[in-house]
């Protein structure tokens, strides 16, 4: 068995590259599921983005049918409810690949297969599942879920709908007003989240959508993008749930919604990446056709630079994704053979990594709008068009930063996580916090590094990097205690050095580990990319860094920590960014699409 670090633990052990799954080591199964889904979106969800951009809501309704039958809505659904049983890995790739023509399938395919059906499947009685999740499963029912409030957005607790026990205790009677619900133009069942009396915490209920039984819906909301993305108001008047359709145990609500969103921001995630390789596949034609001044513009170093950037921001996510979720997978498997059941160890498994799926959540929702504004730029005035597939993809980008929690919230929870992870001694953060603090007293090393290795200096100045992390968190967590979580902007800066950290670790390792088996030459351009990327980091991380001490620190101790910083930013051989930005942009101007 590979050496199998937990949540959070990368921060604090060192992981070797072969001890992490990458996207080149996919079976020869899932490459065929890859190939399929790609294949149905070129047939039928590409040629057809005008489309959803009108507003078509049946035509997304059409092509989810027709995901069901290919068995794309149950991947991750066992087989004895009509699902194919698939590993997370294989359940992520499809969620990639199903993704990346348009932001209106991505939410419907999301919010059914997420948090329309995961619910039930994780927290379901046998019956629930048993009546309800092959529907689901083979999109013969399409699911949506209830839970935000005109008042309860991000304090997803705080909701008013409410939930009253009918005298003869055999229903409850919902009442409350949902918002943003997706699917819900042509869902057939909700997950609703309601309070019952005064509880602490609302409770999870299985509402079948029956017009006559006190549901109504407000029109469809005009939105930024997804515009084919069905988006209403849900009304609950008296509306009769039987008792045994409550979800879990009473007070659960909570729960139930912090878990579901954990899957659902890595599969965002994973949303975001073909997304990204169709941009800058389109940027790149586009950029080697057009010719200005007697050249195309893709020869022109300003271009250069864009391509080299996009390519790059998308080769890292899919590393750190990737990475993720096999991490997933392999905890899913342990507490199997340990006797867990299906749904215990689905649960437990992806709650191990809620850090790591609340950092990719952040990192990719973000290179995906990044992609998607520099799209444009390259083709210019063509970009701005509707004519052309940059402007929807720069429209239906945005909502990725607020869907599963806005990237605000995931970047403290990511932090806040880990200290709590560290409080129940699941991850040792102080120990090593103040060994930084006795190395930053003692006198730093002279010695001159042996860098003949690939990758050598790099993995060392992640190493250092990690060492800032824990200087700062350390330092923090020291002087406020669990007051720390009141002070937001110290928690956003460490957070997204934890963030370049983790994207930056996964590029490198994942190019080491591909580099020793295909050869370097081979690897060139993911090398340059893994690169790149540190370069970025290390910028980053030293703003960052210089932000989060200057917020809480002076005299003495800030002149320490600010001299601890420098030292574990500093590279010994400074890359040539403009060389390193060169070779990617080449290599994908070259292949005239994304290539990697």
């Amino acid at each position: 068995m590979k050496n199998i670090t937990r949540g959070g633990q990368f921060l604090i052990k060192e992981t070797k590259a072969e001890d992490i799954f990458t996207p080149e080591d996919l079976t020869e199964e899932q490459k065929m599921m890859r190939d399929s889904v790609k294949e149905f979106v070129d047939r039928e969800v590409w040629p057809n983005k005008k489309r959803f951009e009108e507003k078509d809501y049946a035509f997304t309704e059409e092509i989810m049918r027709k995901a069901g039958e290919m068995g794309l809505l149950g991947i991750a659904v066992p087989e004895e409810y009509d699902g194919l049983g698939m590993g997370f890995v294989t359940t992520m790739l499809v969620c990639d690949y199903i993704s990346g023509a348009t932001g209106s399938l991505a939410t419907a395919f999301g919010a059914h297969t997420g948090i329309g059906t995961m619910p039930i499947l994780l927290y379901g009685t046998e019956e629930q599942k048993k009546k309800y999740v092959p529907k689901l499963a083979t999109g013969e029912w399409f699911g949506a879920y209830c839970l935000t409030e005109p008042g309860a957005g991000s304090d997803a607790n705080s909701g008013k709908t409410k939930a009253v026990l009918s005298e003869d205790g055999k229903h409850y009677l919902i009442s409350g007003q949902k918002m943003w619900i997706s699917n819900a133009g042509f869902a057939n069942l909700f997950i609703v989240f309601a309070r019952i009396k005064d509880d602490k915490y609302i409770t999870g209920f299985i509402v079948e959508n029956d017009s006559s039984n006190g549901i109504t819906f407000g029109e469809e909301e005009h939105k930024l993008g997804i515009h084919s993305s069905s988006t209403r108001q849900v009304f609950f008047s008296d509306t009769k749930v039987p008792v045994e359709n409550m979800l879990s145990e009473r007070g659960n609500g909570f729960k139930i919604a912090m878990n579901a969103l954990n899957v659902g921001r890595i599969k965002l995630a994973g949303a975001c990446l073909d997304a990204q390789r169709r941009v800058i596949t389109e940027a790149v034609k586009y950029a080697t056709d057009r010719v200005q001044f007697k050249t195309p513009i893709s020869q022109f170093g300003a271009i250069k630079s864009k391509i080299a950037e996009m390519a790059t921001a998308a080769y890292v996510g899919e590393s750190a994704v990737y990475r993720a979720a096999k991490d997933i997978e392999n905890r899913i498997e342990i507490r199997q053979s340990e006797g867990d059941s299906h749904q215990e160890a689905e649960l437990k498994g992806v709650e191990e990594y809620a850090i790591e799926c609340s950092i990719l959540k952040v990192a990719a929702s973000e290179d995906c709008q990044n992609c998607t504004d520099e799209g444009i730029q390259i083709l210019g005035g063509m970009g701005f068009s509707a004519d052309t597939p940059m402007e929807s993809a720069w429209r239906d980008a945005r909502i990725s930063r607020i869907y599963e929690g806005t990237n605000e919230i995931n970047r403290m929870l990511s932090v806040g996580m880990l200290i709590k992870k560290a409080m129940k001694g699941h991850v040792d953060l102080l120990g090593p916090a103040m060994a930084v603090k006795d190395e930053l007293m003692g006198i730093p090393d002279f010695d001159t590094p042996d860098y003949s290795e690939l990758f050598a200096e790099e993995k060392e100045i992640i190493g250092k990097l990690k060492k800032a992390f824990l200087m700062i968190a350390g330092a923090g967590v020291q002087k406020y205690g669990p007051e720390l979580e009141e002070h937001q902007q110290l928690l956003m800066a460490a957070s997204d050095i934890l963030i370049e950290i983790y994207m930056a670790e996964s590029a490198i390792l994942r190019t080491e580990k591909n580099a020793k088996r295909f050869g370097k030459e081979n690897q060139k351009e993911q090398i340059a990319m893994a690169k790149l990327n540190l370069f970025h980091a290390v910028e980053k991380i030293n703003s960052k860094g210089k932000e989060g001490i200057a917020s809480f620190t002076e005299g003495d101790e800030q002149r320490m920590m600010l001299m601890g910083l420098k030292r574990f930013t500093k590279y010994a051989n400074l890359p040539n960014i403009v060389t390193l930005r060169n070779t990617i942009a080449e290599k994908v101007s070259a292949e005239n699409k994304y290539c990697f």
